[in-house]
């Protein structure tokens, strides 16, 4: 690219560690590295006539500077302009050799904000440059630039010039392509964000909606539509074992279900049928609300590879998950002769190895586990379809951990489901590597959960609600709060509230299950609970997914307002799993911050999954929603998939024509933003 020395620190300086740090390794990179907000330095104020509180530039001379001592160490400096205004700059940290450069009858330009001060109009700690009476000024806005610690804007500055008229900023877009959309050339549009003229529209900038910041967010978009289409076709080029419908156990399951699947179930069910039966890997994604009836439809996929004569592996995020799919797998498949595994690292050493030796030899064909199924001793030769449950949860390396478990050294078909639904708009980003299947419809028979916000002070009357719930015959869940700093004070509190219950309750069974509980305790617990022996199970979150209880009514989330939209979702929708009617208490404390108080909201007034999910992305953002999955997605920096949603389509359908017709191009284009840093997108 024509880069020279100048351009770019040398591999293992400070200066390049730094940059590093934000993701910058080539001068490519500056190039795409915009403000984050501009200063104007193109005009000089007046000391009297500048408004207070605003950033201005003015230009004036030396009167005199001192350092004082009182009230603290100071650089104190006068400064008097042509016009006869007066300020006092102040520094509070200082260099000795700031003093010495304020030398009386010295010029120099400040920026900062004016403001009323002990010795009148002052300065704390203004920009400062020296200049010469009558020195030009800026022809554009300053940019103010993302940074880190011990790296400088002036440094980062010189940097982006030279990359700027080192770098190649050509147009692999299609003219007919820009004239459609009304999009300015790339070269204009980055030059033009580094260096907006004084006349620029500075709202249109901060906000990102001038054409310039479309320019780049267009490009954006269709970089990473292209990077993850690249990645489906190239995991689409690799073989599979094709597992083609033989309706042979799938029919026997669906004939002994005591329940009748959703028209979105058998949908669902028909699409990874039939991706299946092709000879190549399927990678979808099954994403489904709370109780709309993902479990079954995973267990006709692992049935349809064991109808062929090949294994199939379900692994879940805890043992608690674990546990509960093999317990309802085994109930649906013992009457089918079907033999199914449970590996998971709490298991009896003698039970595990007699497991593992049944996969090893082929003898059980389905398998159901935790991370421990990607431990080397865990050998299945057939494996050909592998289900990931909250597929979230797991980052990038497991997943791929356990795609190179294939059987013959083929990928098996990947099957990722997710309670968590996701918004259309991150649905085509993010995830648009991926085949998607939505269970959009819940089984009969599942009763509307009420959500009642309840402040703390009430908590008594919570506790007398409980009692009543539960002589009556029902069961009810007390989670408690989430404490992310210290998994010790998390369980110090689930222990204490435990006893502050049971000695409030002395008529009623209360259980206690958290993070810390052997994996054989646990499942005592739990079993103990599903048995319906305890009327009350005090939980942390471990009981977050998969718990299925349809006897349990009641439950209640101390500290609310510190779970996220889609925990306090998932946690609601471990209740309303039966006909009886459901209520989820929401107990929290005052005061309660902006964003804890638009979680709550929504999460009372919604009880659709994916509208709560929308409401989840617009407050977190789409990295902190997307979870592990981030670490192998090129995220978006500019783009917002809200503000700029009509520009996704644009860019998918351009990404398609692109690959297809220009992949110089869209080589190109994918260096420029990507640098061959596509991230682990085959997981």
């Amino acid at each position: 690219m024509g880069v020279t020395a100048r351009v770019w620190p040398d591999a293992g300086s400070r200066q390049a560690t730094l940059l590093a740090r934000l993701d910058l390794h080539a001068p490519r990179d500056l190039v795409v590295h915009l403000p984050l907000r501009y200063e104007d330095e193109t005009r000089i104020t007046a000391i009297d006539a500048a408004p207070p509180g605003e950033a201005v530039q003015i230009e004036a001379e030396v009167v005199s500077s001192e350092i004082v001592f009182r009230p603290r160490r100071q650089l104190l400096a006068r400064l008097r302009d042509d016009a006869g205004g007066e300020i006092v700059a102040r520094w509070l940290n200082f260099y000795p050799s700031q003093q010495k450069q304020l030398a009386p009858g010295r010029r120099f330009r400040l920026f900062g904000e004016l403001r009323g001060g002990f010795l009148g109009v002052e300065m704390v700690h203004p920009r400062l440059r020296a200049v010469e009476k009558g020195a030009a000024l800026p022809q554009s806005l300053t940019p103010v630039y993302p940074t880190t610690a011990g790296l400088g804007q002036a440094t980062l500055r010189q940097l982006i010039d030279a990359a700027l008229a080192s770098v190649p900023l050509d147009d692999p877009l299609p003219e007919s392509l820009r004239r459609r959309l009304n999009l300015p050339a790339f070269a204009d549009a980055v030059r033009y964000l580094h260096h907006p003229p004084p006349d620029a529209d500075a709202r249109a900038l901060i906000e990102r909606t001038h054409p310039a910041w479309r320019r780049v967010k267009f490009e954006e978009l269709l970089v990473q539509q292209m990077s993850l289409r690249r990645a489906y076709n190239a995991r689409r080029a690799h073989t599979a074992i094709a597992l083609p419908p033989r309706h042979a156990l799938t029919a026997a399951l669906l004939d002994r279900l005591p329940f009748a699947l959703t028209a979105a179930q058998r949908r669902v069910t028909e699409e990874i049928a039939a991706d299946l039966a092709l000879p190549h890997p399927m990678q979808r994604l099954l994403q489904g609300d709370v109780g709309s009836g993902k479990t079954v439809v995973a267990a006709l996929a692992m049935l349809q590879a064991a109808e062929n004569g090949w294994q199939a592996a379900l692994m879940a995020p805890t043992e608690i998950l674990a546990e509960q799919h093999y317990r309802k797998l085994g109930a649906w498949l013992a009457p089918l002769g079907v033999d199914l595994a449970w590996i998971a690292g709490g298991r009896k050493k003698r039970e595990r190895a007699a497991a593992l030796d049944r996969l090893r030899s082929g003898e059980c064909l389905l398998a159901v586990g935790t991370h421990a199924l990607l431990e080397d001793p865990v050998d299945m030769p057939r494996l050909a379809l592998a289900v990931v449950d909250e597929q979230h949860r797991f980052g990038v390396r497991q997943r791929l951990a356990l795609r190179d478990k294939g059987a013959h050294g083929q990928r098996p078909h990947m099957l990722m489901m997710s309670a968590t639904p996701i918004p259309r708009t991150l649905a085509m980003t993010h995830y648009a590597d991926l085949d998607i299947s939505v269970l959009d419809e819940s089984p009969p028979g599942r009763s509307p959960v009420q959500t009642r916000l309840v402040s703390a002070a009430r908590r008594g009357e919570i506790v007398a609600r409980l009692q009543a719930a539960c002589l009556a015959g029902r069961q009810a869940y007390w989670v408690c709060p989430l404490i992310e700093e210290s998994e010790a004070l998390q369980l110090k509190t689930a222990l204490e509230t435990w006893e502050a219950l049971q000695a409030a309750l002395p008529e009623l069974r209360v259980g206690l299950i958290h993070g810390r509980l052997k994996a054989d305790e646990k499942a005592a617990v739990m079993a103990a609970f599903v048995a319906g022996d305890l009327h009350v199970l005090v939980a942390t979150t471990v009981i977050e997914v998969g718990v299925d209880v349809p006897n349990a009514s009641l439950m209640v989330i101390e500290h609310a307002e510190r779970f996220g939209l889609a925990q306090l979702h998932q946690l609601r929708g471990r209740v309303g799993r039966g006909a009886a009617q459901s209520v989820c208490v929401l107990l929290f404390e005052q005061p309660l911050s902006e964003t804890a108080r638009a979680r709550l909201k929504v999460i009372y007034e919604q009880t659709d999954g994916f509208a709560i999910a929308r409401e989840d992305l617009r407050i977190r953002g789409p990295g902190e929603f997307i979870g592990a999955r981030q670490s192998g997605l090129p995220l978006l920096r500019y783009a917002d998939l809200e503000a700029d949603a009509e520009l996704i389509d644009p860019a998918r359908a351009a990404a398609e024509e692109l690959l297809a017709t220009e992949p110089e191009a869209a080589d190109r284009l994918l260096e420029r933003w990507l640098g061959g840093r596509e991230g682990l997108l085959s997981a």
